[in-house]
């Protein structure tokens, strides 16, 4: 009698599992509807692969199908990237002086988006498919997502003693702190990513209208499937 209430209670367990994976799958496939504003979500807890299992599973692909990222993919990503994850407003990211310097672009098929942290949302700045700018290699233009990292100046200005050289490795190494959140992100949840060194930063600067004397080309990433 014993034996067949513990084979029971597993049993439940078992189908209790299996119901909650159900529909944690079903959660996890709403499709990104283009706007002017994308309201992103709050990325859970719990999920993904722990950080062990992320870093063995880190590396650079070059092979990505042209498949949109669900709702909850691209919230994920860009909230590693750089979102916010304590109440006083720092990020997921460590900033060099905690200046922030380092906007957060997202090139998808619909436009090109600046996240904004505090919000969680995607602004549309320019509508249409521009993800081949964001990169000089032809296999990440038609991947899911394109990420551009652009430094701006002018959070080094209370810094009055600091050279532009040096200001050039520290925002540098924000970016790259945001890109290795992104990597280890796709990692643990099943999607691909490559951070890259080069897009066509002037083309880009000027799509935006960004005066390129304030603001600098970091670096690129492309995440996708």
């Amino acid at each position: 009698m014993k034996k067949t209430f513990i084979y029971l209670s597993i049993m439940a367990l078992m189908a209790s599992c299996n119901v909650k994976q159900q529909e944690q799958q079903q959660i996890t496939a709403t499709p990104v509807v283009a706007a002017e504003t994308i309201q992103l979500q709050t990325p859970s807890k719990q999920g993904g692969a722990s950080i062990n299992e992320a870093l063995w599973n880190r590396k650079s692909y070059r092979d990505y199908a042209n498949e949109p990222l669900t709702l909850e993919e691209l919230s994920g990503v860009l909230w590693a990237a750089a979102g916010v994850n304590r109440a006083d407003g720092h990020l997921t990211a460590p900033s060099a002086l905690a200046l922030y310097p380092i906007q957060t672009y997202a090139f998808l098929e619909s436009g090109v988006y600046l996240y904004d942290a505090k919000t969680n949302t995607l602004n549309r700045k320019v509508e249409g498919d521009y993800r081949s700018l964001a990169t000089l290699q032809d296999f990440a233009n038609t991947a899911s997502l394109n990420i551009v990292y652009i430094a701006d100046r002018l959070p080094y200005d209370s810094q009055s003693e600091m050279l532009l050289e040096r200001q050039r490795i520290l925002w540098g190494m924000d970016a790259a702190g945001y890109a290795e959140n992104v990597n280890l992100y796709t990692a643990a949840n099943g999607l691909k990513s490559i951070t890259r060194g080069g897009a066509k930063a002037e083309q880009i600067l000027e799509l935006l209208q960004l005066d390129p004397a304030r603001y600098a080309f970091t670096l690129a990433q492309t995440v996708g499937k």
